[in-house]
């Protein structure tokens, strides 16, 4: 049941995420960072798939599930923070940043929240090297799109959007 919920979850988040992409790039906003979003779809499809074959039968662990909630908490400000400019992809618009709910304490809360479900996730199974491997990724993935991300914000600061294009 916990597998099946973080799945259909996640094929949520693509629907939306693909419907605001649309909706950003319809108001003139770019993506940059497109090369590498395959991989990281990839990366978190083989994170799911190895949390559901090695997890399917492991007991729940509770105090586990109780911190997965509690992220299911910051993911709901999250979504209502950004509202229409939350998505999966790097959309860079030319507008101000957001700066309320999480994101006044932190640059990226939905980074943040993808590391520690990336942990959070296969410990609820007890699975501990999944939890350890795709941490490690994540971290890999998280510094390029990181770095592509504040290169267009860099751009977008200087006046030169039309150069972001270029980025990633």
């Amino acid at each position: 049941m916990f597998i099946t919920f973080v799945v259909l979850q996640r094929l949520g988040e693509l629907v939306l995420a693909r419907r605001n992409t649309a909706a950003l790039l319809a108001r003139g906003a770019r993506e940059i960072g497109a090369n590498h979003y395959p991989l990281m779809v990839g990366m978190h499809a083989t994170f799911l798939a190895a949390v559901a074959w090695f997890g399917w039968q492991a007991p729940v662990a509770l105090p586990w599930l109780a911190a997965y909630a509690v992220l299911q908490g910051l993911r709901g400000w999250i979504l209502a923070s950004l509202g229409s400019r939350w998505t999966t992809r790097i959309i860079i618009l030319d507008e101000p940043l957001v700066v309320s709910g999480p994101y006044r304490f932190f640059s990226h809360p939905n980074y943040v929240l993808v590391v520690a479900e990336l942990i959070v996730v296969p410990m609820v199974l007890g699975l501990v090297w999944v939890a350890l491997i795709f941490t490690v990724l994540n971290a890999a993935m998280l510094a390029l799109r990181i770095s592509v991300e504040q290169q267009g914000l860099d751009q977008i600061a200087v006046g030169r959007i039309d150069d972001i294009s270029r980025l990633g």
